[in-house]
Formats: structure tokens, sequence, C-alpha cells
């Protein structure tokens, strides 16, 4: 039979009892700097085939839509040939208690929904799904740190890798027809 709360004078205690809760201080459990993405210095021959299929596929779509495609294309090689050629700057990455914090900015752990490690361009990936706007946080690491972050990490969420999704088979499809891909 199950209790029901009363007071010392034996009514009943309809009043809601409060809780307490403790909130833990927040630690670093790993803490490392690399650069903010990875990064790959390409030759000429790299960007003559990419910016001649840009080209080709830029009249394809004109005369199908007109314009306005065509710019937005323009836009997205001037973006890539610019991410190609700066080289980016250190920054911190920590891995807390409490979630994730990049240069500052904190990603709480209810937002992350799985974890994986990959490489690209020649740089170890930490990689969290996550169920914000952009899907998807990677973080460059140190290969040493592999171990540690996910012991760390799996305290929090699952490690399991994603299966690759649509956007990423074409991407890598793509980056296989160019010049000097890995």
């Amino acid at each position: 039979m199950e209790s029901v709360p009363r007071s010392a004078d034996g009514t009943l205690n309809d009043e809601p009892q409060a809780v307490v809760v403790r909130r833990e201080p927040e630690r670093d459990l790993v803490t490392w700097t690399a650069p903010a993405r990875t990064f790959k210095r390409r030759g000429r021959k790299f960007y003559v085939t990419a910016f001649s299929m840009a080209g080709i596929i830029s009249i394809i779509i004109f005369l199908a839509e007109g314009i306005m495609p065509v710019i937005l294309i323009i836009s997205l090689v001037f973006l890539y040939y610019v991410l190609s050629t700066v080289q980016p700057e250190n920054i911190e990455y920590k891995i807390t208690n409490r979630g994730i914090k990049v240069a500052g900015k904190e990603t709480s752990w209810q937002y992350v929904v799985r974890f994986w490690f990959s490489s690209r361009l020649g740089g170890d990936l930490l990689i969290f799904d996550t169920v914000t706007i952009l899907g998807r946080m990677e973080l460059v690491i140190d290969p040493d740190l592999k171990d540690t972050l996910k012991k760390e990490i799996s305290a929090y969420v699952p490690y399991e890798e994603a299966p690759p999704s649509t956007l990423d088979k074409v991407t890598n499809w793509v980056a296989k027809k160019l010049p000097e891909s890995e």
C-alpha cells in the first residue's frame, strides 16, 4: 500500500515538496589547441580543374535557370578558394563536464547525440552529431588525444559513427574527381 504524505497533525499535505538540485561546478576534462579547420595547400592544377568544372556547370545552369544560380555558384567557388588559400588560426578546444567549448562558445551535452573520429585533408577530426541547426561539429584534434577523448566523452554521449549522408557521398565523389585529392 502506498503511503500518503501527512503533516504533523495527521492531515494530508497537499503542498509540493521543495527539491534541492546541486549543480556540480564546471571541470575541464580535456583541453587542447589546434587549427580552426583542416587545411591543405592546393596547386595550380587543382584550381584550374575546379574552376573549369564550376564554369561548365554555370553555363548549363545559366541556360536552364538564368543568372541567379550562377551567382550562387560563383560565390561558393570564391568562398572555397578563400578557405583553401588562407591558413586557419589556432583556437582552444575544451571538453568539460557540462559540454564542449570551441573558442569560448559552449555547446551543452543535451544537444549532442553521438560522436566519432574521422580524418580529412591529412588532419584528424572529432565529429559530434548534434540536434542544432548545423547538425555537426567537427573539431581538429591531435592523434595522441584520441584515447583520452573517447574515454572522457563516452561518459556523456555514445561513441557511434553515423552513416554518410547523401551530401557526404556526393562531396566525396566530386573530391575524387579533382586532382591532388587524398
